[in-house]
């Protein structure tokens, strides 16, 4: 892979000198993150999706969560002291966060929000989340995850 290729998520990475490796699939629109986690050949429970809410406060948040998983709203909300917590509109994504759906990482997010990864991840060595970009994931450590992207590992799911 050249170096114009590189995303913003493993520019961050590279910048703050996290260890991971690159993975690429052909995307296709329909595809559902189970399906990535297939096409990666890996088992869908170290794969993992961003999803951005709003809380009742205003405030965004940021959750982390294994691809075969539902967010449950209720203990997203008070993982983040929130009284309740709802996904985003889809067009607000880009706008807010700098991603587009399906590529959505909790890395290198045009600003930073409270952040929160099931804490399924730390039972694995490595975990994958987007790259930034439809078709890319980057693998890598959940501690690193967590430490780069400021967040804090919750029973959310």
């Amino acid at each position: 892979m050249s170096k114009e290729e590189k995303t913003n998520v493993m520019r961050v990475l590279d910048q703050k000198k996290v260890h991971y490796e690159f993975h690429s699939y052909e995307p296709d629109a329909t595809m559902t993150g189970v399906q990535i986690a297939s096409l990666l050949g890996e088992e869908q429970e170290r794969v993992f999706k961003t999803l951005v809410t709003k809380g009742k406060s205003g405030q965004h948040y940021v959750f982390v969560v294994p691809v075969g998983g539902e967010l449950e709203l209720k203990k997203a909300a008070q993982a983040a002291g929130e009284k309740s917590v709802a996904m985003i509109p889809q067009k607000e994504l880009l706008p807010l966060t700098g991603y587009v759906h399906g590529g959505c990482s909790p890395i290198g997010m045009k600003k930073s929000f409270p952040t929160f990864i099931h804490e399924s991840a730390r039972s694995f060595d490595r975990v994958f989340v987007s790259a930034g970009k439809v078709g890319f994931q980057v693998e890598l450590s959940p501690q690193d995850l967590a430490a780069v992207s400021a967040a804090t590992f919750a029973d959310i799911v």
